[in-house]
């Protein structure tokens, strides 16, 4: 079967919602990071918008979206999901993609770019894996030395994207601070930036970091809404949803699904956090519902931290998830209402995952069982379309669902 190709036509934000020059968001954004790295990231800031908009950049990225990763991702109507909740449920089914999820969307692009700038060393973090997986990927793909962080916590719990890395010929150097999870991940990229700035590229997996990451990826990602305006005019007949769904931890999913459609106020914008254990128990990753403004990793945001500025350990039994912090875009879209942030728990994401399974034949990634966990608690309309963002596919997560088969079968 031919894919219909990617559409052609150009649609044209408003900038209402695009960061300025410092990179800001309103109030979040910007770029606070020590010295050392000061050099790397303005170098990357003067370069890559001049890049990423030149032609010869565009058309390679844009052949390798349809001919590496299998763009686009199709826009299935869930028909017996749509029944239980009585709505158009739509599933924008990014688990399609090659490696598994969206993420491949912003590393083909990070490692032009990269390659662009005469880069030739490769350094990621990674939280699930699919970061991970993703930009080992097309390390191989571009003939780069690849090396990716990763929590010591989450090495053992996804253990087959580590596998799946080091097949890639990735080296994968466990994070052993904290609670050995993504934020510490990060941590350990950002000193390995520090300690190699000569041949180095860091590919930031979502849309947090230092100026101009958080810009840089939702462009990357911003195919997703892009085909969805097609897909939507295809399928319904009209471009715009009543409701995008998508999960949040730093939020590079659902920057790249809401892109399109942030001028479009009579769209709702639902983010979905993991609350972990509940947002009251202290193990949470529910940074909208418990943060307060912030610095982490080179940008003022939301985040989860202590009285006296200490960050918090966040938790959820998804490692893509467990975040402390948000991406400055999100933080900005909460405080100006224009997009909605829920959450659910733990049970709520496994019950979703099991529900998607039996009743479409799809396994969702983990992360994605959070925004599925959401649509019992909408005031839904039959006639309402609702576009829900699979972002990744459940493979990684097996034994996370193996081990709760007993609660929902």
């Amino acid at each position: 079967m031919v894919k219909e190709k990617l559409p052609a036509k150009t649609y044209n934000m408003k900038h209402t919602f695009i960061s300025n020059e410092k990179g800001y968001y309103g109030d979040f954004g910007g770029a606070f990071i020590p010295e050392m790295l000061r050099e790397n990231v303005e170098a990357l800031r003067k370069a890559y918008f001049g890049i990423i908009e030149s032609e010869a950049f565009k058309k390679e990225f844009r052949s390798l979206l349809t001919n590496y990763a299998g763009r686009p991702s199709p826009l299935f109507f869930a028909k017996r999901l749509s029944e239980k909740y009585c709505a158009k449920i739509y599933l924008k089914r990014e688990d399609l993609n090659h490696t598994g999820s969206h993420k491949i969307n912003n590393t083909l692009g990070q490692i032009l770019l990269a390659r662009h700038m005469g880069k030739r060393r490769i350094i990621a973090e990674t939280g699930a894996g699919q970061h991970g997986v993703a930009t080992a990927t097309v390390c191989a793909l571009m003939n780069m030395e690849c090396v990716v962080y990763m929590g010591e916590t989450d090495i053992e719990r996804q253990e087959p994207n580590v596998k799946r890395m080091e097949m890639l010929g990735a080296k994968v150097i466990p994070a052993v601070s904290g609670n050995k999870t993504l934020k510490d991940a990060t941590n350990e990229a950002l000193r390995d930036w520090i300690c190699n700035p000569e041949d180095t590229f860091y590919i930031i997996g979502s849309v947090v970091g230092p100026h101009p990451y958080p810009d840089l990826v939702a462009r990357f990602q911003s195919v997703i809404s892009e085909e969805m305006l097609v897909q939507m005019m295809e399928a319904e007949g009209i471009e715009d949803p009543e409701y995008i769904i998508a999960c949040v931890g730093g939020g590079s999913n659902a920057a790249g699904i809401f892109y399109h459609y942030l001028d479009r106020k009579h769209v709702k914008l639902i983010g979905v956090e993991a609350s972990g254990k509940g947002v009251d128990t202290g193990l949470t990753a529910a940074t909208i519902a418990v943060g307060e403004p912030g610095i982490i990793h080179g940008s003022m945001t939301m985040l989860m931290q202590t009285a006296d500025g200490q960050i918090t350990e966040p938790y959820s039994i998804s490692a893509g998830l467990d975040y402390p912090g948000i991406g400055p875009l999100h933080a900005w879209l909460a405080s100006t209402g224009r997009a909605t942030y829920m959450n659910a728990n733990d049970k709520e994401a496994l019950f979703a995952a099991y529900e998607l399974t039996r009743l479409e034949g799809i396994i969702p990634a983990l992360e994605s069982a959070h925004a599925l966990a959401v649509l019992g608690k909408l005031k839904l309309k039959t006639t309402d379309r609702v576009v829900v963002n699979v972002s990744g596919r459940g493979d990684k997560d097996m034994q996370a669902y193996i081990n709760a088969r007993g609660l929902f079968l």
